[in-house]
């Protein structure tokens, strides 16, 4: 990723937020069941506060001054997937590493974006950033182990 300035570092990111809520929303309405859909809405809720986070960027100063950053275990389960795409209808194993690739994506994207600034405040955006994909990763490997222990794998 190369960019001409901080400003189009946000707008890529932003427009990245916007990509996954609107996947997590659009996956939720192919989901039969009412506990799995709730749990994709709320990922595209959470989408959209990370997209809110970076619109308000200069105006968030209490809210990353207050957070607190803390070391989220990885378990790795997506390093060991390939990439697919979605399809409407895909079948929730599917999902699910869908899910863990996209989350594995993001968290690596933030932790790119926070070299491209030297704006300490940004910094920590970004790393909060990281820490909000990192909780969402663990959840869909955790989801997807859990799901694949029942299958008897």
């Amino acid at each position: 990723m190369s960019f001409e300035s901080f400003e189009e570092i946000i707008n890529y990111a932003i427009e990245k937020e916007k990509e996954a809520a609107a996947f997590y929303a659009e996956c939720a309405e192919q989901e039969p069941f009412e506990a799995v859909r709730d749990s994709l809405l709320d990922f595209s809720k959470e989408e959209k506060k990370h997209q809110a986070m970076l619109e308000n960027l200069g105006k968030n100063k209490e809210l990353v001054e207050e957070y607190k950053l803390k070391w989220i275990p990885d378990i790795k389960r997506s390093d060991y997937i390939e990439e697919i795409k979605y399809e409407k209808g895909m079948h929730f194993v599917d999902i699910l590493r869908l899910a863990m690739k996209r989350e594995e994506q993001a968290l690596k994207m933030y932790n790119e974006l926070q070299g491209k600034t030297d704006n300490p405040e940004n910094v920590k955006v970004f790393q909060i950033l990281c820490q909000e994909e990192a909780k969402h990763k663990s959840f869909f490997e955790t989801l997807y182990d859990d799901y694949m222990a029942e299958q008897g794998d």
